[in-house]
């Protein structure tokens, strides 16, 4: 067996497009520029499969890459068949306003079989909690988000986040410094917030109330603070730096999306993203653009953010699928997953 590769971690966060590895993805995984990997639900068969696959990857390289996914709940779920069904977000606003103490209680269980389950089949992180307000105006958001009050975003998040870091997990908050106003889907879409700064004060609050690790900011254009969108605009993130003093990994939200098409080509965003301070830019669905930005992008690696990027890392053991049957915090979680899936 070959002893890993040394490499520090880049700034690049890709995907595959199977269930394991083909010599093609250890070739690009292997590549200096890449930093992590993020799965879909394309990429999972069985607990047993993804545990192999993640192992696969982690031996690639030392330190390991991040392995990431969108495993939030309710329809961004990756995982499914053999992992605890999770619900939406927003059916822990509901329980809040029924029993706020109750709320915080299941939100802390949940995010910590969120985690747990993930960990122990070898993934790093999900990208959750979504801290956009549920306006009623953005579909994309939805049900996705906790609550429309901020302060009840910020603490559901904060109890979700202290389960996540209970198993060992860091808690990644998106979409900064909101999502949740425009009606846009990102995804297929360039959507524009005409608020100015103070309107969004309330949009901001949990970012500025959570320790969180890792932010992701929106592929949304707010034209009275800044003519870049945020994932692209210096202006954004050197207030998520400076005035709302976050020192964790800045995330691009994935350079792939309709809504990154404003800064230009792929090379052209990735270059935006990361001279703006993004830490890490996803590349996602999109594997000739990888093909492309390992040939092509030459952005020389600055060691602070590849320290930053090792930081995502868990540095506890992961818990195993057996001590969990018998860990009280996880069987009350699943519990509490089911009631509220079942009542949606």
């Amino acid at each position: 067996m070959h002893s890993p590769k040394q490499l520090p971690l880049g700034p690049l966060m890709i995907d595959i497009a199977g269930t394991g590895l083909t010599d093609l993805d250890r070739e690009r995984l292997s590549h200096p520029s890449v930093g992590g990997i993020i799965l879909f639900a394309r990429n999972y068969a069985s607990p047993e499969q993804l545990a192999r696959l993640c192992g696969e990857i982690h031996v690639l390289r030392t330190p390991p890459l991040p392995i990431g996914i969108d495993h939030e709940g309710g329809r961004v779920q990756r995982c499914r068949e053999g992992f605890t069904r999770l619900p939406a977000m927003r059916s822990l606003g509901e329980a809040w306003d029924a029993d706020p103490a109750r709320a915080k209680e299941m939100a802390r269980a949940i995010g910590y079989v969120l985690a747990a389950e993930l960990r122990a089949h070898g993934v790093d992180l999900s990208f959750t909690p979504v801290l956009d307000l549920d306006w009623g105006r953005s579909t994309v958001v939805g049900t996705r988000a906790f609550h429309r009050d901020p302060e009840v975003v910020a603490a559901l998040a904060g109890e979700l986040i202290v389960g996540l870091r209970q198993a060992g997990m860091i808690a990644c908050g998106k979409h900064f410094p909101g999502h949740g106003w425009v009606e846009a889907d990102s995804h297929v879409a360039i959507p524009v917030d005409e608020r100015g700064l103070d309107e969004l004060a309330a949009d901001m609050l949990p970012y500025r109330k959570l320790e969180l690790d890792a932010v992701m900011p929106a592929h949304v254009s707010f034209p009275k603070v800044d003519s870049k969108s945020a994932g692209f605009s210096n202006y954004w993130i050197s207030f998520l730096r400076n005035d709302i003093k976050f020192g964790g990994v800045i995330f691009s939200d994935d350079l792939s999306m309709e809504g990154a098409s404003v800064a230009g080509d792929v090379l052209a965003r990735a270059t935006a993203a990361y001279r703006a301070g993004c830490d890490m830019l996803l590349v996602c669905n999109a594997p000739e653009a990888v093909g492309e930005l390992l040939q092509r992008w030459h952005e020389p690696l600055d060691p602070q953010r590849s320290a930053r990027i090792a930081g995502l890392l868990p540095t506890r053991p992961a818990p195993t699928r057996a001590a969990l049957q018998d860990d009280p915090l996880y069987r009350a979680g699943v519990a509490y997953a089911g009631a509220l899936v079942a009542a949606a």
